[in-house]
């Protein structure tokens, strides 16, 4: 794609920027959610027309900051992510020196209260017994399994494949959808074991935590809006606080670790 000249509009600097070498780095998530939020924001609509459509050089403060107020309707975390983003398909273009300044930078952010919900020792234990206790969340049991006992995000281990483990040595090699980050930690006995007895029945597939049943004729993992929806099930079934959500679990892990004195780099990898 041709670089965008300088009285180009905020439209063809976020397409220039989807196109862009920096935007194929991120992870295939990473980019559906990225030009979700800018299609979003460019089609907001400010002072009589769409954002998308005003030139760079005519863009201003004022007009950035009526969009994000905008977004603020929604939630303070979707308002910083497509001011985020948006900011990355800017600063994209500086790159090639289609603009000099950032006015997206100045737009005043509103800081998100942080969830502090965590799941008890208790919690998860409950959570287990119901699930494994019941073949159709089998696969919603170790998908909280995985993601409590290494700290991992809940979206990793719903597409977890069988060539990332090796259960004779019991051991996790995983390189995370997010940061490309690769992670290689050990498997608990518990986990281990049952993961062999998941593998005796689903071993046949790539995918270690599928749909238990098939769909469209196949055996295929659980869509992201499925996940909640199950775990709430369980929840529910196992008398636990329905506050409790999957996101929690890698807080949860990871509080654990610090309060038990693990350092923060071995924390962090």
């Amino acid at each position: 794609m041709d670089i965008p000249k300088a009285n180009a509009k905020l439209s063809e600097i976020v397409g220039f920027y989807i196109f862009s070498p920096a935007f194929r780095r991120l992870s295939a998530s990473s980019q559906r959610d990225y030009e979700k939020n800018l299609i979003a924001a460019i089609n907001t609509s400010v002072e009589g027309k769409d954002l998308g459509d005003y030139r760079c050089k005519n863009i201003k403060v004022r007009h950035l900051t009526q969009a994000y107020d905008q977004w603020l309707d929604i939630g303070v975390r979707t308002a910083n992510y497509r001011k985020s983003v948006l900011s990355a398909a800017w600063k994209n273009a500086m790159r090639y020196d289609v603009m000099i300044h950032n006015p997206v930078s100045l737009v005043q952010t509103e800081t998100s209260q942080p969830r502090r919900t965590m799941w008890q020792r208790e919690h998860v234990k409950a959570f287990l017994e119901t699930a494994y206790g019941d073949f159709r969340w089998r696969s919603i049991g170790l998908i909280v399994h995985m993601a409590y006992d290494w700290g991992q995000r809940i979206g990793d281990m719903r597409v977890l494949t069988w060539d990332k483990l090796d259960l004779v040595s019991c051991q996790l090699d995983l390189t995370q959808s997010k940061r490309n980050a690769e992670v290689h930690l050990p498997i608990s006995s518990g986990l281990c074991q049952m993961l062999r007895q998941q593998k005796e029945d689903f071993g046949f597939q790539d995918y270690v935590a599928p749909r238990v049943k098939p769909r469209a004729g196949g055996i295929t993992p659980y869509d992201k809006k499925e996940i909640p929806i199950l775990i709430n099930e369980v929840l529910e079934e196992a008398n636990l606080p329905l506050e409790l959500t999957a996101m929690d679990l890698r807080r949860t892990a990871v509080t654990e670790m610090m309060e038990g004195g693990v350092d923060l780099a071995n924390i962090m990898q």
